[in-house]
């Protein structure tokens, strides 16, 4: 028997624990068919059982806000998954602090414009002691690109005419058309060939090459085991942020990343029984601003928005320093950043006097309570109460220079639908774990509005989509660098969006964890090498 055969350990087939699947995962009942343990999955680790646990001290537990929904990295997009499932695959490529792709699994070289040749570096083994080889790369990408496998990742890679392994180390990559940031997309984890080709649910039975392997999923939590210490890493559903805090200070779990209320964490950073951390991150805070709209089509009313906001008072009074004014949708330091962009400092002088150059049509005009004409906007936003405040701050700096703002708040999915619909003037929403420049042609080229990509403001400008159209054309990273610093100049000028922060990256940790690490996209790889300290008291 192939030593890549699913494991023969207990299994488990009631209707009612397929049900509770079904709901977690939303995947079909027939899909539940093949052997498996929803309570300990079967990969042969030793004494690790729903009744026998080890002891305390080997457990490490992160409270997350919700559920991962997918363990198979071919069709996982949230980014609680994507960050489970980085402990438990490896990647052919990986990012350095610049954002530029670095070797992982593989070092490759560019034999052409459309080829690509890799080559595996080291010896990479499956939780199930099979190495890791060329097929398994090559099965892995034939299937995200196979439209019946229904992979959410195949647009970005449908570039790819052919692959194929040379040997047991080397994969040749052919695409249909020259592009630069190709090596780049190759983000998809490794999943052993043999059981791609059993259909394998990989969703359910993790099988990776990761420094982790899944070892029990059930309604309360998933938990992961590191390869090398057997450490084990428990993720916690809270969804209720306090409670979140609560099971911290309780000693219920350990540590806390991000997902809090800034009231919160500064909450935390006061009780003795943790301590709060912080590093630089990338997440970028933007108002996105409707050009379909008759007032938000005007620059200068964009315009003394941005100078009419005081974003820096914002960071210091709600996040307490902890974020960073943002210039783009990239991180300056980013290998396309821009270091000096347009700045829209706060200058209600400046706002007032750009007011004076829209144009309001006769049926929007209106008049405050003084009989001052006044310019009414509406501002959408999530019914999470940070969110809420932060809108209140805006509507309070805007009213003096005669901007009134008109707060609408909605439930996560009513909200989100109407951005995505085009179905607001102002809101503000978040980009999270940015990487590749080619997020651009996503979010501001004028064939990319909804549902075709995420323009969702509407923006449509020639000039832009010239500069897009060029940097995805060309076959040169220094010329890329350089088409969309230009780009992002011009959409700063233009403010197709008014960037607001960076908001900073945070852990609140137990006392008992030392060596946990933060890293600016919000990646959960501090979970691999930090320890909790036995024999203190929770």
């Amino acid at each position: 028997m192939s030593n890549r055969s699913p494991s023969n350990g207990s299994l488990v087939h009631s209707l009612a624990r397929r049900a509770w699947l079904k709901r977690i995962f939303r995947v079909p009942l027939t899909r539940l068919a093949m052997p498996f343990s929803s309570v300990v999955l079967g990969f042969g680790v030793s004494g690790l059982t729903a009744c026998s646990r080890p002891a305390e001290a080997s457990t490490i537990r992160m409270a997350v806000s919700g559920r991962a929904q997918m363990l198979d990295p071919r069709k996982a997009t949230d980014a609680l998954s994507s960050r489970v499932n980085r402990l438990l695959y490896r990647q052919l490529i990986d990012f350095d602090e610049r954002f530029a792709p670095v070797p992982d699994l593989a070092s490759w070289k560019v034999l052409s414009p459309t080829h690509y040749r890799f080559n595996l570096r080291e010896e990479s083994l499956f939780i199930d002691g099979s190495r890791l080889t060329a097929v398994d790369v090559v099965a892995t990408y034939q299937s995200v690109l196979n439209p019946e496998f229904g992979s959410a990742h195949r647009g970005s890679l449908k570039n790819i005419e052919a692959l194929n392994a040379l040997d047991e180390q080397t994969i040749d990559f052919h695409l249909a058309e020259p592009d630069a940031l190709f090596v780049g997309r190759l983000v998809i984890g490794i999943l052993p060939q043999h059981y791609i080709a059993q259909q394998h649910p990989f969703h359910l039975e993790p099988i990776g090459s990761g420094a982790c392997r899944c070892v029990q999923i059930s309604e309360q939590s998933i938990v992961l085991q590191r390869r090398d210490d057997k450490v084990l890493l428990e993720f916690v559903p809270v969804k209720d942020a306090t409670v979140r805090v609560l099971k911290i200070l309780k000693g219920e779990v350990d540590i806390i990343q991000n997902d809090l209320s800034p009231e919160l964490v500064d909450y935390c950073r006061h009780q003795p029984q943790v301590q709060v951390d912080f590093a630089a991150g990338t997440n970028f805070g933007y108002i996105g601003f409707n050009f379909e709209d008759s007032l938000l089509t005007q620059l200068p009313l964009r315009q003394a928005i941005a100078h009419g906001i005081d974003r820096q008072a914002v960071i210091d009074a709600m996040f307490k320093g902890r974020a960073r004014l943002g210039k783009g949708l990239l991180v300056p330091e980013h290998w396309c950043g821009v270091q000096e962009l347009v700045e829209y400092e706060y200058s209600p002088e400046k706002a007032k006097a750009l007011l004076q150059q829209v144009v309001v049509p006769d049926e929007l005009r209106r008049k405050d309570e003084h009989n001052q004409p006044i310019i009414e906007l509406s501002y959408k936003t999530s019914n999470d109460p940070t969110r809420i405040r932060l809108a209140t701050i805006y509507q309070a700096q805007l009213k003096p220079l005669g901007i009134h703002l008109k707060i609408q708040s909605y439930d996560w999915g009513t909200f989100y639908n109407d951005i995505k619909q085009g179905r607001f003037q102002l809101y503000s929403l978040a980009w999270v774990g940015v990487k590749s420049p080619d997020i651009f042609q996503y979010v501001f080229a004028s064939n990319a509005i909804p549902p075709k990509g995420a323009n969702r403001g509407r923006y449509i400008d020639e000039q832009a989509d010239a500069l897009i159209a060029q940097a995805a054309q060309s076959v040169s990273l220094a010329e890329q660098a350089e088409l969309y610093r230009e780009l992002q100049r011009r959409l700063q000028q233009q403010l197709a969006a008014m960037p607001l922060w960076y908001e900073d990256q945070y852990a609140v940790l137990r006392k008992q964890i030392s060596g946990y690490r933060l890293f600016a996209d919000g990646r959960f790889d501090g979970l691999l090498n930090c320890h909790k300290k036995s024999g203190l008291s929770t």
